[in-house]
């Protein structure tokens, strides 16, 4: 290859690199949507609705008629002359089971409704994993801001660092607080260090849950991290909660499958009969046909145990909906209050006269007075130690209140707080 060749597929892979590099950061549309079209336990779930669909045909299906074929007379030891089939007797029979109390009709109704049950689940578990994906979602945003953080106060103490060099060479501090400096920054290394390796770790995470390789220097998401001031009232989530949680849904369909399940045992219980109809020849008759009707006396069996089973399952469905209930209140009320603590917590840190703002001023002031030798190295150390922890403290605050929102999503069953 000519070097301009090789010239022209250095300078393609080099744009292809830089292409990749610059990938779009993802918003949580487009984090859920890739979920959606790609995580396999979601997929695998779906596989399900597609064998109770199956089980429907299945169940809607006609009984098969029987077809018999008969000689009857036939003489082997006929010696004169041997015609061993001259009396046979020919006959051929057709039969046909006829189901009784709209067996086959409840048998589709009670699948259908299996199917309903499974779509249910299907939902529910679209709900959990959405849960996991959220949360997955928020700890990479809130890996990025305390990474953010964690580089911004390196630089910062690194200026900080600058001047204290500048004024040890002036003999305007003492050796030992030049020490005292420089040992300070190794926690803002290791701030460093720790938040890259946990936003690498959220993002892998994160790639698992959506079934995507790209590599995770290249991946990235975006989104607001933040939190909102007001609720709505309590009530209303609950009633959110009743309309749209899937798993309630599915504990009712399957009291409704129950009761239909019952009506198929005392269906089953009654008697179906066989209607035939049959044809021969018996010379010198030339032919004939006949019909016949074989009603079972069901006597003993009429089904009695299916019968008792099945109406004792629609009380355990009915206790086990009643149940789901309860757990849907408990689920809204404590996520509910985990947000409204959150929330609480938050908001002392916003405003003029606010955490941040304080902790933003203190450091100024005394990083001032350090520098004009208005302030000891301690006060500017802690005032350095505030700052942080008061930052890291609202991060973690916001993560806390974004994964709350994503629990009380969870126990309404759709995103309520975004």
């Amino acid at each position: 290859m000519t070097r301009l060749g090789y010239f022209s597929r250095g300078v393609a892979w080099v744009a292809c690199a830089a292409a990749y590099a610059q990938q779009t950061a993802l918003t949580w549309q487009q984090v859920k949507d890739k979920f959606e079209a790609a995580n396999p336990t979601l997929r695998a779930g779906l596989l399900n609705i597609q064998e109770s669909k199956s089980q429907e045909i299945t169940a809607y299906l006609r009984p098969n008629p029987n077809l018999n074929f008969g000689l009857d007379q036939i003489d082997p030891i006929d010696t004169s002359p041997f015609r061993p089939f001259a009396y046979t007797f020919p006959s051929a029979s057709v039969d046909y089971l006829h189901e009784r109390a709209h067996k086959r009709e409840l048998r589709l109704e009670s699948a259908q409704k299996g199917t309903a049950v499974a779509e249910s689940q299907q939902s529910d578990l679209e709900r959990t994993l959405l849960f996991n994906l959220r949360a997955a979602f928020v700890n990479t945003l809130q890996a990025k801001q305390v990474l953010a953080l964690a580089k911004e106060n390196l630089a910062y103490f690194d200026r900080e660092m600058e001047i204290g060099r500048t004024r040890f060479k002036a003999g305007d501090i003492a050796r030992v607080d030049l020490d005292r400096l420089e040992l300070q920054r190794v926690q803002y290394q290791s701030d460093l260090e720790t938040a890259t390796v946990n936003l690498r770790t959220a993002k892998i995470n994160l790639l698992a849950l959506v079934n995507d390789r790209t590599p995770v220097d290249t991946f990235d998401v975006a989104g607001a991290f933040d939190f909102a001031d007001s609720l709505m009232p309590l009530e209303e989530f609950h009633t959110i909660a009743l309309a749209n949680r899937p798993d309630l849904k599915a504990a009712a369909q399957a009291v409704d499958k129950a009761r239909t399940d019952h009506k198929l045992a005392v269906a089953n219980g009654s008697t179906d009969p066989t209607f035939s109809v049959d044809f021969a020849r018996n010379p010198p008759i030339s032919g004939y046909f006949g019909v016949s009707v074989n009603i079972p006396l069901r006597i003993f069996d009429r089904n009695q145990g299916e019968k008792e089973r099945t109406q004792i399952d629609i009380g355990h469905a009915e206790r086990l909906h009643d149940a789901t209930q309860a757990q849907v209140f408990n689920d809204v009320d404590s996520a509910y209050y985990t947000v409204v603590s959150a929330v609480n917590l938050l908001r002392p840190y916003r405003g003029e006269e606010g955490y941040l703002a304080r902790a933003t001023r203190v450091r100024e002031t005394i990083s001032f007075s350090y520098q004009h030798g208005g302030a000891a190295l301690v006060d500017f150390l802690d005032a350095q130690r505030d700052y942080r922890a008061i930052q890291v403290a609202h991060l973690n605050l916001i993560g806390s209140y974004l994964t709350a929102a994503s629990q009380l999503n969870l126990a309404v069953g759709r995103e309520v707080i975004q």
